[in-house]
């Protein structure tokens, strides 16, 4: 594993449910594994008053929570001499200069501004970071998502970024892409000639995407009202999946390389408008019901959220790409809240066979299926013969566990983002006209949504969303995943 050359490495929001639960642990295995220059410094920073002593005891507390047993207390002090806190009020111009006294003059050292913070507050982060010079020809800046509400407010955020920062220093970053699955679907398509023959309309019937969630809003309700299913997974997450699966062979893995491909897809993708929006997407709201047992509260009655909130939880879309690979194949997504299971995975559904000759039991198509979460690895459904005089035949899995293959602990998704933004590493992070494609697509679908006058379909929670998917996808004579 390479070591990082000198940082500093500046979290915006470095108390928050993101920076605790995500961005922290992922820095603890990567300063346990060596990859942490010993001159690699972690600033946190945000506008609550504490001390440096107060900050080290709430990251304490949540790394012990989050890593388990990855966690020990020898490993935890060293971590520690990284770790600082300095108070700065994204909105007050004064307190940036107090933050160029902590960072030095040292304009050689790479200098990473993360943002973990409302993409409210991207633009005055930026202003007030270049107005105290503290963007050097070394510094990146990370930003979260959503960014925007639609594309004009995407454009308008990465405007004021872009007159801070260069395009090659913003990181737009999507936790999905440093999924090692995804990592393993680029090797499993070019790395191997299997099958690249097959991965085209002409053996591929349908693909389906799917990133489910068991948890609500989790007491982010305010926050979730305002952004929804369809900005806070399909626009990012699950459009770029979408991208990886798709997209032609890239001349190198060079960042742009990989990108351009991306970017070829989502504008080969089919517009959706109007009227034909009502029969290729769902949009639903979880009911109250039960999740593993235990009941859970309907979305209106969740904290913080209106009692005539007209926000969705779930969303199906069917996606098509017009171009030499992919016509007629239809792509299915579907994200939601309060699902049965929390799984995200990649089903590609392989052509029947002209005829049968032989009588078989279950009757599941061969398929591909990349798991992401919650265990990564590898499935091919094929049909064998069961053993007897009888010549009938039943689907059988080859399954390829990443964690059972390698025997080893995975590099998790922040671990290699925060890996790659240090080192300026770019392929693995979105372009701004990547991302202001994707808003193109999903606009006018939430445009028709609010000119329909809709209220989302109601499901009940706990369940696969509402019955309107299972329309959605069995009028093109396919069944969702879980339903074979």
């Amino acid at each position: 594993m390479q070591v990082t050359p000198p940082f500093d490495l500046v979290i915006f929001g470095g108390n928050g449910d993101l920076a605790m639960r995500k961005l922290l642990p992922a820095l603890y295995h990567r300063h346990r594994a060596g990859s942490l220059c010993d001159d690699g410094r972690i600033l946190a920073v945000s506008r609550s008053e504490m001390d440096r002593a107060t900050y080290l005891n709430l990251a304490r507390e949540a790394l012990v929570a989050h890593l388990g047993s990855h966690f020990n207390e020898r490993d935890w002090e060293k971590f520690a001499q990284r770790l600082d806190f300095h108070r700065v009020d994204a909105n007050a111009p004064g307190h940036y200069s107090g933050l160029a006294m902590v960072l030095g003059e040292n304009t050689g050292r790479v200098r990473v501004f993360y943002l973990s913070t409302s993409p409210d507050l991207f633009m005055n982060i930026c202003r007030n970071l270049g107005q105290a010079g503290l963007v050097t020809p070394e510094s990146r800046v990370v930003l979260e998502k959503p960014l925007g509400r639609d594309l004009e407010s995407a454009r308008a955020i990465n405007d004021a970024v872009g007159e801070v920062f260069e395009e090659h220093q913003i990181y737009r970053i999507d936790h999905y892409l440093g999924k090692e699955a995804v990592q393993n679907m680029m090797a499993l398509r070019f790395g191997n000639s299997v099958f690249e023959p097959l991965w085209r309309r002409t053996w591929i019937s349908h693909v389906q995407i799917t990133v489910a969630e068991q948890l609500g809003v989790e007491g982010r309700g305010e926050f979730y009202n305002g952004v929804g299913a369809m900005r806070d997974m399909i626009q990012n997450h699950l459009l770029q999946l979408l991208c990886i699966v798709a997209m032609e062979p890239p001349a190198n893995m060079d960042a742009d390389a990989v990108r351009d491909e991306k970017l070829r897809i989502l504008r080969s993708l089919r517009p959706l408008t109007g009227a034909e929006v009502a029969t290729r997407s769902v949009r639903g709201q979880y009911r109250a019901g039960a999740v593993n047992g235990k009941a859970v509260s309907a979305f209106l009655d969740e904290p913080g959220i209106p009692s005539d909130s007209q926000t969705e939880t779930f969303v199906a879309l069917k996606a098509e790409i017009t171009n030499w690979r992919w016509a007629g194949t239809p792509f299915y997504l579907r994200t939601g809240k309060r699902m049965p299971e929390g799984i995200a995975e990649i089903a590609l559904y392989f052509r029947d066979m002209p005829m049968h000759l032989f009588p078989t039991v279950g009757g599941v198509p061969n398929r591909l299926v990349i798991r992401l979460q919650p265990d990564e690895g590898l499935r091919l459904d094929l049909m064998a013969k069961i053993p007897g005089d009888d010549m009938k035949l039943r689907p059988v899995g080859l399954n390829l566990s990443f964690a059972e293959t390698f025997k080893q602990r995975p590099v998790q998704a922040y671990e290699r983002l925060l890996g790659d933004v240090i080192h300026g590493r770019l392929a693995l992070f979105m372009r701004r006209d990547e991302q202001e494609a994707a808003w193109m697509w999903v606009e006018p679908i939430m445009q028709a949504w609010v000119a329909s006058g809709n209220s989302p379909k109601l499901y009940t929670a706990g369940t696969w969303g509402p019955a309107a998917a299972t329309a959605l996808i069995s009028r093109d004579g396919f069944s969702w995943h879980e339903d074979y």
